[in-house]
């Protein structure tokens, strides 16, 4: 890869051709995006990755739950969610190479480096490219946001849950996996 002037903008092809560079960055609408996560958001990455691999393991056929990985967008966009879930049919194999395909479920959980682009530009382009449905884990206000399609050819995300500490997060997708949100947020 060629030198970049650094705010210089680039293609999905020429980020993911690159050196791994720092682990945590995305590519946003052609700009490199250093995530700078802190003990918040990775606790409640744990615990949400945690119970999706418990609910996985519980049953064979579940899918795949896994930390981040890039998933090409669009020419502009590679992005890394927090936690990805793949139905049983969309598992990558485990010697593909990135960019890896869209999730079922994307999770975004906040980062103060990042959320700004979280809930808006990551969430319009996730809702153009039919991710079927989008989790956004608000560390700060102890709530949890879905944003899901009501059916598989939904144009947009026509569902959308705003859950509080004391309710249980599920998903249609997922057939019995229910997490109290008081799990992610224990001080709350």
């Amino acid at each position: 890869m060629t030198a970049m002037a650094v705010g210089a903008l680039m293609t999905a092809d020429e980020y993911l051709a690159g050196p791994e560079g720092p682990p945590r960055t995305s590519l946003i609408e052609g700009e490199v995006v250093l995530h700078a996560p802190k003990l918040p958001h990775e606790l409640a990455c744990s615990e949400l990755h945690f119970a999706l691999q418990v609910w996985r393991r519980a049953e064979r056929g579940r899918g795949l739950a896994v930390r981040p990985i890039d998933v090409k967008l669009n020419e502009r966009n590679v992005y890394n969610p927090d936690i990805l879930w793949y139905a049983k049919d969309r598992v990558p194999a485990r010697d593909d190479q990135p960019p890896y395909p869209m999730p079922n479920i994307a999770v975004e959980v906040r980062s103060e480096s990042t959320w700004r682009y979280d809930v808006g530009v990551k969430k319009r382009i996730y809702e153009e490219r039919r991710l079927p449905e989008l989790w956004l884990v608000d560390t700060r206000a102890h709530a949890l946001r879905v944003f899901r399609r009501s059916a598989p050819d939904a144009a947009v995300f026509d569902v959308v849950l705003e859950l509080e500490r004391d309710e249980p997060l599920t998903s249609p997708q997922l057939p019995g996996f229910a997490l109290a949100l008081s799990q992610l947020f224990p001080d709350g």
